[in-house]
């Protein structure tokens, strides 16, 4: 077990990584997967839960029972959040509690704005993870302020995909996902694993009524080819000596991400781009995607990097 913190008072500035936690086995696999990444990064990890008062308590009772209420809710949480800092068997880790009161996805945003990346699992108990991907699906991974990862739960009955020491990331081209891009490479660095870089290209016939009927298929394919090569080319100047991979995949976005899930470490994507990926996953596909994903997914942000900066320099190479 690490060193632990209980009950950070909020207004404590938070730093390091956040994981929400609400006592389901799906909230204990993000545990175990921000815990080490925490380790990995030698930053503080932030176990934190949030709790609401029903309606009719608040409504049907006087004030007394009301108070009494929030207190035993209060003390549920907070044991939640005490045997999810229990369970962390990583020496030497400085591990915190944060219990607050209030929306469960408007509190992770909250905490978002100072952390380092904020971890939840797919569904729950209707707290952190049930809120996630229920109807405020979008609200954490589109607004949050740093990068979030959403860990799904492989069911017992079901085998282990047989995963690559690789991360995966989506690119469409656009700003937002080559932000995505760095993050995805740092995060490869940290690992000591391969960046594996992927692109998603939707057939054109028949699919977009909008395209020349001139346009070739592969005559696309061979121009998407040529932009991710010299994004890659970018990418190493600023990450020399790391190994790359790169694949332009004929195919629905949607799909290829969530067969990338299966068979990487990690894979990563952006919040909004192009209508491909980024734009995908947080639109009205965003279910499929992180519902299915058989992996965990990191959501980065908009956000500005000076590295973006020279990115055009690399536009006419080869």
């Amino acid at each position: 077990m690490g060193e632990e913190h209980a009950g950070t008072p909020a207004t404590e500035r938070i730093s390091g990584i956040v994981v929400g936690v609400d006592g389901s086995e799906q909230a204990e696999g993000a545990l175990r997967w921000a815990a080490e990444e925490a380790a990995r990064r030698g930053v503080p990890l932030n176990i934190a839960t949030a709790y609401t008062i029903p309606v009719f308590a608040a409504s049907s009772m006087d004030a007394g029972y009301a108070t009494l209420d929030d207190e035993a809710i209060r003390e549920g949480a907070e044991e939640v959040a005490r045997e999810a800092s229990e369970s962390v068997d990583v020496p030497g880790l400085e591990v915190r509690t944060l219990v607050e009161s209030g929306d469960a996805a408007g509190v992770l945003l909250d905490f978002s704005a100072q952390a380092d990346l904020v971890v939840v699992g797919s569904r729950g108990r209707g707290g952190f993870v049930g809120r996630l991907l229920g109807s405020v699906s979008s609200a954490l991974p589109a607004h949050a302020k740093c990068p979030t990862v959403v860990v799904p739960l492989v069911p017992a009955d079901e085998a282990a995909p047989v995963r690559r020491d690789v991360v995966a990331v989506g690119v469409d081209g656009s700003e937002r996902a080559r932000r995505a891009v760095l993050v995805a490479a740092e995060q490869a660095r940290r690992l000591g694993v391969p960046l594996r870089v992927v692109c998603s290209v939707p057939p054109i016939s028949g699919s977009l009524a909008w395209m020349p009927a001139t346009t070739d298929q592969e005559e696309v394919l061979a121009d998407v080819r040529h932009h991710l090569d010299n994004g890659l080319l970018w990418l190493s100047s600023h990450f020399p000596g790391m190994r790359l991979e790169s694949e332009v995949i004929e195919g629905a976005p949607v799909e290829t991400l969530i067969r990338e899930s299966a068979t990487s470490l990690l894979l990563v994507t952006g919040s909004r781009g192009r209508g491909g990926f980024t734009g995908m996953l947080l639109g009205s596909t965003s279910q499929g995607v992180l519902h299915h994903a058989k992996g965990p997914v990191m959501v980065v942000p908009d956000g500005e990097d000076v590295r973006l900066a020279d990115r055009s320099r690399f536009d006419d190479a080869g």
